[in-house]
């Protein structure tokens, strides 16, 4: 997936935005939390970032797909060993997923407010 589609599918998901840091990393947030990272520093240590379930946590890395993310590892985050490693389509399900993880942790309040009003994932 190019970095441009990457962040086409991050930017389509629910009140999802885009801000630029750390070394010009784009970082994809829903509710002013993260839920997936590209570019910048990612583009230099590997492939994209973003927050995983533990079980898909446990099988990317398993699977030679995916290493703990830098920093984020604590928080099941991943980070592709490049970035094709996983078709399209799949790491699109992977971000709605992240995408989805994230919102379940937002206050009901802030969930409302965003117009996500129920979470769209289970527990974690």
């Amino acid at each position: 997936m190019t970095p441009k589609t990457f962040e086409a599918r991050c930017l389509r998901l629910p009140a999802a935005t885009k801000v630029v840091q750390w070394e010009g990393t784009s970082v994809f947030k829903v509710g002013g939390k993260m839920f997936a990272l590209s570019g910048g520093y990612t583009a230099e240590s590997g492939g994209y970032m973003f927050k995983v379930s533990d079980m898909a946590y446990g099988m990317l890395i398993e699977h030679g797909l995916a290493r703990p993310a830098p920093y984020l590892a604590r928080a099941k985050w991943v980070q592709l060993v490049g970035n094709n490693a996983l078709p399209d389509a799949e790491l699109t399900a992977y971000l709605v997923q992240a995408h989805a993880l994230i919102v379940a942790k937002l206050s009901k309040k802030l969930r409302k407010e965003l117009g996500l009003a129920s979470p769209q994932a289970g527990p974690a």
